[in-house]
């Protein structure tokens, strides 16, 4: 059996990428016809006060799918370019990053530059969360447009070769192009969140506002918001969790070669898991797969999908990541 590269590793994630790109709008698209269907069957076929509108549910469906689903596909595909392109900007706003500079943090600066030489990659923009725990992510479109975040927490209370450890993970995650396919990823998902909220608070809105009964326009925006809600909390994380959780052990491998000391890295997990939860992304379990180790309080990391199997999780168990280091170091067991 052929072992797995880097390279096999990086192809794998720009096909997934390009998986995600396609299939963001049209699993969307498809929720919406098929609340749109629904709706049809359920309002007999079109809104009680066009008496001319004498077709099938079926029928009235279509005709409605040729006016939305247009706009929506627009609508989705501009998003896309948008998270691609500016995306990182709200991950690192959403954790309350600020960018590390050689003159506020040379030594961090400088020790981000080593690694970003010994793996042959561009230096990434640093920064740095406000926080007290131990954690860190990665994110950008390439390693051209790359950047990594640091907890404060993570840079005052690990050994420097424990730091080195964790940047050089977090370098990997950039050489092997993680980074692209998880900003789109986190950001297509909380567009979609987002949008559901806005069509719900416009669809309740025009029952307060209409003297009707079931109004069709307030169905009609109700129905839209259930299916991107559908979107947001059922299919894109299907979507996410589908992706390889041996990226992390990757990552963990090309850490440990990089800095030639797995132990190193296996130190800093240990202390990390024991403290990991990053108040500002305690609520965004989309951002939770971008870091080292899960930034999620412990009754937020129990979704329905993970009772039903540990495969789900998108992070292996810490135990499992530092049993490989060691073995790589000539530990056993």
């Amino acid at each position: 059996m052929s072992k797995i590269t880097t390279y096999d590793f990086i192809d794998s994630n720009k096909w997934k990428t390009l998986g995600l790109i396609i299939l963001f709008p049209l699993s969307l698209i498809g929720l919406v016809y098929l609340a749109i269907l629904l709706l049809s069957l359920w309002g007999g076929g079109g809104p009680e006060d066009v008496p001319s509108m004498e077709v099938s549910s079926l029928d009235f469906a279509n005709q409605l799918a040729i006016q939305i689903l247009p706009i929506l596909s627009v609508v989705a595909i501009a998003w896309i370019l948008i998270s691609y392109f500016f995306g990182q900007k709200f991950i690192l706003s959403t954790a309350g990053a600020v960018e590390m500079t050689q003159r506020s943090a040379p030594e961090i600066i400088r020790l981000v530059e080593n690694i970003a030489i010994t793996a042959g990659l561009p230096m990434p923009k640093v920064y740095l969360i406000d926080d007290d725990s131990l954690n860190a992510f990665a994110t950008g479109r390439d390693p051209q447009h790359s950047y990594i975040a640091l907890t404060k927490g993570l840079i005052q209370k690990l050994e420097k070769s424990e730091l080195e450890g964790v940047i050089a993970h977090e370098m990997a995650h950039i050489g092997n192009r993680d980074i692209r396919l998880m900003l789109l990823m986190v950001v297509c998902i909380g567009f979609a969140t987002v949008i559901a909220e806005i069509l719900l608070r416009i669809g309740l809105g025009k029952g307060k506002s209409s003297n009707k009964k079931g109004d069709y326009g307030q169905l009609l925006f109700i129905a839209l918001a259930l299916a991107f809600y559908i979107y947001g909390y059922l299919v894109a994380p299907l979507i996410r969790l589908a992706t390889s959780r041996t990226r992390e052990f990757q990552a963990d491998a090309t850490a440990a070669l990089l800095t030639r000391n797995p132990e190193g890295l296996a130190n800093a997990l240990r202390k990390i898991s024991k403290n990991s939860v990053v108040w500002s992304l305690s609520n965004q379990k989309t951002m939770a797969a971008m870091c080292i180790e899960s930034p999620l309080p412990l009754n937020k990391r129990q979704s329905f999908f993970l009772k039903l199997s540990g495969l789900f999780a998108t992070h292996p168990p810490v135990e499992d990541r530092i049993k490989a280091l060691m073995a790589m170091d000539g530990h056993r067991g």
